[in-house]
C-alpha cells in the first residue's frame, strides 16, 4: 500500500508526467492519419493556398484532433484502467490525472478552433469545431457505450478531416470531399470490428457495446463482409467521377478486390477459431488499403499540379 494520502494522488501523479505522457494522451496514430486524411484533401481542393496558410490549417487540424484524443482519454478513464490494450495510457498509469486531461484537451480545442476560424475561415473552423464534438460528445459519450452501431455512426467524426481540409482552402464544402468523407466513413466498419473480433474479451470486460459481444462473431463477421462489399466499389468513386486517374480506378478496384477476399475469409472463421488469423490480416491490411488510396490521390495531384499529369 502506498504511503501518499488518498487526497495527494492527484498531485502527486500530474508531477509525474512527462512529455511523451501528454504526446500519449494526443493519440499520435490516430492523430497522424488525421492530418494526413486533412492534406489530401487540401491539396485535392481548387484553387490552392498560401504555404503559410496550408500549415496553419494542418497544425490547428492535427492540435484539434490531439485535443479530441485527450478528451476522449479524459472521459474514458474508468474503462481505459480495465482494457488490456489501454491499461498503459497516462491516465490509467497514473502519470496524468483526469482533471490535467480534460483542461489540456478543453484548452487545445479552443485554440485550434479560434486559430483556424480567424487564420484560414470560419467554415472550416466551424467544421473542425463539430468535428471534436462529435468525436467527444456524439460518439465518446453517448455512442460507444450505448449501441453497437457506435462505430458505424461515430464513424463520422475519424471521416471529417479531408473535408476539414477542402474547406480550408475553397471556403465550402463539394461532392469530391464528401467521396473522401465517404471512403473513410464506409472504411471505419470493417476495420474496427476486425479489431472488436479479436479483443472482444477486453470490449465484454470493460462494458462496451462492439458488435462481437452483443450480436456475436457470426453476425459481425457477416456485418464486415457486407461494409468491405459496399466500401469497395466507393473506393473507386474519384476516379468514376473525374478527380482521379484510370490508374487511380484500376489500383483503388484491385485493392478493393483484396479488401473483399480478405473479409470473406473472415466471414468462413468459426467461432472457435481462437488464432483469428483472418481478423488480424484484414485489420492490417485496412490500414495499408486506406493508406495507399490516399497515398495515390496525394500523388496524383502534385504530380498534376507539377504539369506530370494531363
Amino acid at each position: 500500500m502506498s504511503d501518499v494520502p488518498l487526497n495527494r494522488i492527484d498531485t502527486v501523479a500530474g508531477n509525474l508526467a512527462s512529455p511523451s505522457d501528454y504526446l500519449a494522451l494526443l493519440k499520435p496514430r490516430v492523430m497522424s492519419l488525421v492530418v494526413f486524411t486533412a492534406l489530401v484533401g487540401m491539396v485535392m481542393a481548387p484553387g490552392g493556398i498560401h504555404p503559410v496558410l496550408g500549415f496553419t490549417a494542418l497544425l490547428c487540424i492535427a492540435i484539434g484532433a490531439g485535443a479530441s484524443g485527450a478528451l476522449n482519454m479524459w472521459y474514458d478513464a474508468d474503462i481505459d484502467r480495465v482494457m488490456k490494450r489501454t491499461q498503459s495510457r497516462p491516465i490509467p498509469k497514473g502519470t496524468i490525472t483526469e482533471g490535467e486531461a480534460l483542461a489540456f484537451g478543453l484548452t487545445l480545442a479552443g485554440f485550434s478552433v479560434a486559430l483556424l476560424a480567424l487564420f484560414v475561415n470560419l467554415v472550416a473552423g466551424a467544421l473542425l469545431a463539430f468535428t471534436i464534438f462529435f468525436y467527444v460528445v456524439i460518439y465518446s459519450m453517448w455512442l460507444k457505450r450505448s449501441t453497437q452501431q457506435n462505430i458505424v455512426i461515430g464513424g463520422a467524426a475519424g471521416a471529417f478531416p479531408p473535408i476539414v481540409g477542402w474547406a480550408a482552402v475553397t471556403g465550402s464544402v463539394s461532392y469530391e470531399s464528401i467521396i473522401l468523407f465517404l471512403i473513410i466513413f464506409m472504411w471505419t466498419p470493417p476495420h474496427f470490428w476486425a479489431l472488436a473480433l479479436f479483443k472482444s474479451d477486453d470490449y465484454k470486460r470493460a462494458g462496451i457495446p462492439m458488435m462481437p459481444v452483443v450480436s456475436g462473431m457470426a453476425e459481425t463477421r457477416k456485418q464486415i463482409l457486407i461494409y468491405s462489399i459496399l466500401l469497395a466499389p466507393i473506393g473507386v468513386l474519384p476516379a468514376i467521377l473525374g478527380f482521379a486517374s484510370f490508374a487511380y480506378g484500376v489500383a483503388a478496384s484491385a485493392l478493393g478486390l483484396g479488401f473483399v477476399i480478405l473479409a470473406v475469409r473472415v466471414y468462413r472463421m468459426t467461432d472457435d477459431d481462437k488464432a483469428m488469423l483472418p481478423a488480424k490480416r484484414l485489420f492490417g491490411f485496412s490500414i495499408l488499403y486506406l493508406f495507399l488510396l490516399f497515398a495515390m490521390l496525394l500523388v496524383e495531384r502534385c504530380l498534376g499540379l507539377l504539369g506530370f499529369v494531363a
